[in-house]
């Protein structure tokens, strides 16, 4: 496995520094100076510093069920936190089990391994297809005039903000199964669903930290000149004060609060 992460890193450094020497060399024929292919080649590395901080965060949440081989490979090549938590845990949920415990079944391994892979590479496959015929038809539709355009821009803006709150109603109201064999009312064995993991209080204080501190890190670099550059960290620097004020809160909470979920754990679905 680290063989095979090892050389699929190696070939995606490879194929990056081909197109940046190819890039820079194109850049020299047009007639760009060096210093301003110099200044772009910095201000792209500090541009991908901040998504690279939230792969990096992916990658943690991630290793503590599936190891640090696997996300490592499927971060290194396309992915994001979003879609390859759903992924893993969408699998998972089917299977049994959760991120927060380690997956040691070879055959529950290599589905989420399936699951996480196949979804990422249809978009590869079907965007080149399909999304310019689509791009070009709703462009016609939206740019015809000025109206049009401000009504595209709200549909744009409400079917992100109605993803974004699915993600967000699913990690509140979520909770993990694992099927168990349970005695019912009569005293027979039967295969149920028994609550394992549940959302709760700390979910919810978690999800206020972490906008808060956004609202916080984004007006800062609007206000404060020299910090715009910085814009870009807002999102992964309030990812990683919303962790941390999950550990905080679970550590000094009453035990009551601490420990307060919206499904019983141990209760069958």
């Amino acid at each position: 496995m680290y063989g095979i992460a090892i050389a699929i890193v190696v070939f995606i450094i490879s194929q990056s520094l081909f197109f940046a020497v190819k890039s820079w060399k194109h850049g020299k024929k047009l007639g760009i100076s060096s210093e301003t292919l110099k200044n772009t080649v910095i201000s792209t590395i500090l541009f991908t510093l901040a998504p690279s901080i939230s792969i990096l965060a992916t990658v943690i949440v991630l290793a503590n069920a599936l190891g640090i081989v696997l996300p490592w490979i499927r971060l290194s090549v396309i992915g994001n936190l979003a879609y390859e938590t759903v992924a893993a845990e969408t699998a998972l949920g089917v299977i049994g089990g959760s991120l927060s415990n380690p997956v040691d079944n070879p055959a529950a391994f290599s589905t989420i391994v399936w699951a996480m892979t196949i979804g990422a590479c249809s978009p590869l496959i079907y965007l080149p297809l399909v999304c310019k015929k689509l791009q070009n038809k709703i462009g016609s539709t939206v740019n015809k005039n000025e109206s049009t355009k401000k009504l595209g821009d709200v549909l744009s803006a409400a079917a992100f903000i109605g993803i974004i709150s699915a993600f967000i109603a699913r990690a509140i109201n979520s909770c993990t199964t694992t099927k168990e064999i349970v005695l019912n009312e009569a005293g027979e064995e039967v295969t149920k669903n028994v609550i394992t993991e549940s959302s709760g209080v700390i979910s919810i204080l978690t999800l206020i930290c972490a906008t808060v501190f956004m609202l916080i890190f984004t007006a800062l670099c609007k206000k404060i000149k020299r910090l715009e550059k910085f814009e870009s960290f807002a999102m992964p620097l309030a990812m990683f004060a919303a962790m941390g004020c999950a550990i905080l809160f679970t550590a000094v909470l009453p035990e009551g609060l601490r420990t307060f979920t919206w499904y019983s754990v141990g209760g069958v679905m």
